[in-house]
């Protein structure tokens, strides 16, 4: 059967989106065809707006309509605890917490030559400037534990070793709720490995 062309176009827009396959974004979009105008009218102008009106923080690179984010602009924040993510999606994940009150710092991503992304690709300068000021006394590395992750936490600990700085990793093991058998050795591994003191 042949599609509308003004529908295809909207489902092969959609489908390339994260996890938006072609039924999903067919659904999508005929929902969209039944939608009343008003409201299709009201998610083109967020989308528009999203791109017009949101830049990066000149300091952190957190999400923002100012050019500093709400974090860096808070005097209540740790001026002394930075952060360090992979990317702005990761502030969200760990500001639900409620646990961390300092800085952060996106890197825009992590080392992976195999997908062309070296040092100078990564905000590490601007994270380095940071420093100069005397005033940061933590830097947490909150990379993902995957292959990458760990090439640019390395990477990172050995080039903070200059600095006058305490550098820390976040834990990582099992999650509150697991079950010991369930899960990977991997993990079992590094919950072991990155045990604490209870006495």
């Amino acid at each position: 059967m042949q599609i509308a062309e003004p529908l295809q176009i909207i489902i092969d827009e959609l489908s390339k989106l994260p996890s938006i396959g072609k039924r999903t974004a067919q659904r999508l979009a005929l929902h969209l065809l039944k939608s009343d105008e008003a409201e299709v009218k009201a998610l083109a102008k967020a989308i528009i707006d999203l791109k017009e009106k949101i830049r990066f923080c000149e300091i952190c690179g957190n999400i923002s309509v100012e050019p500093r984010c709400n974090i860096c602009d808070n005097p209540k924040r740790d001026q002394s605890l930075i952060c360090v993510v992979e990317e702005a999606s990761d502030i969200i994940a760990i500001e639900k917490t409620n646990e961390y009150n300092g800085l952060y710092h996106v890197l825009g991503g992590v080392l992976s030559p195999l997908s062309g992304k070296g040092v100078e690709s990564l905000q590490i300068k601007g994270l380095l400037k940071r420093l100069e000021g005397g005033s940061v006394s933590e830097i947490i590395l909150a990379l993902n534990p995957d292959t990458e992750g760990e090439a640019t936490t390395l990477y990172l600990a050995k080039l903070l070793k200059e600095y006058s700085v305490k550098v820390t990793r976040i834990a990582r093991g099992l999650p509150i709720g697991g079950d010991l058998e369930f899960a990977d050795p991997a993990t079992v591994g590094r919950a072991v490995l990155s045990r604490i003191n209870l006495l």
